[in-house]
Parts: C-alpha cells; structure tokens; sequence
C-alpha cells in the first residue's frame, strides 16, 4: 500500500513538472496517419483555349507533377486549408444564383486532398458556378487566361 502511494505521489509530481500537454494538432484523423502528399489529377475541356484544356497532375508537400503553375495552386489549397474551407465540398442545393453563362468549360477534379478523397467537377453555367471556378484558380485554369 505504501509503495502505490508513493507511485502516485511520484507520479503527480511528474505530472506539474512536465506542465500540461500542448493541444493536438487541427488536422483530420485522416491526415494525421498518413502522410501521403495531397495528388489530385484536373482534367480540364472545352475553355476555348487548347493550350489550357487536358488533363494535369498536382502534388503538393512537396510541390509536383505536370500543373503548369503547380506551387501557386498548392499555396491555393493552402489557403482553403488555413480558412478551414473544403473547395472541393459539393454545391450548396438550395442557393440563388444569377443567370449568365460563362462558357462551356468543364473541369473535374479527382484525387485526394488532405487526406480525404476528392471527385468534383466545375462548369461555368451560372454566377455561382463561376464564382467557385474562379475560388479555386489557379488550381483551375482562369477564365481569362
């Protein structure tokens, strides 16, 4: 009995010594066991522009693959991430949005993003289609471009 209670005493005192434990980090469980990068594959057509339409690989940490401005999109994702946003989250079912067309560009974009998998596509049919489109530039291509 006297050696579980100086085991406990000793214990506590460990305990105030070594202070309380720093906060877990925010990130998804997901996230946390693996330590994959994020890979996503955008595959992007009819922009009016053949130099932009075709399918792209972005990896970030590290920074790769064959996006053509592939560290501006990965400092993108980033942002989202920092904000606590997912751009890759579905559109909101009930939303007004104004009627015009901003072309027929059609991108889909699959992988994986912070640990959790992405398949989601953006067009350019109505103002809140553009305006989640232009959101994710670079990651996607501008319009303008």
């Amino acid at each position: 009995m006297l050696r579980l209670a100086a085991f406990a005493v000793t214990s506590a005192l460990a305990a105030a010594v070594a202070g309380p434990l720093p906060p877990l980090p925010s990130l998804p469980v997901a996230r946390l066991l693996t330590a994959a990068p994020d890979r996503l594959t955008i595959a992007v057509s009819d922009t009016g522009n053949r130099l932009l339409d075709g399918e792209y690989r972005l990896e970030c940490d590290p920074v790769g693959g064959s996006h053509p401005e592939a560290k501006k999109a990965c400092a993108r994702l980033d942002e989202f991430a920092r904000q606590g946003k997912n751009p890759f989250a579905p559109e909101p079912k009930r939303q007004l949005c104004t009627f015009q067309n901003g072309g027929p560009a059609t991108a889909r974009v699959t992988g994986t993003w912070r640990g959790e998998k992405v398949d989601s596509t953006f067009r350019r049919k109505n103002g809140c289609d553009i305006a989640r489109w232009n959101d994710l530039e670079p990651v996607l291509p501008s319009a303008s471009a």
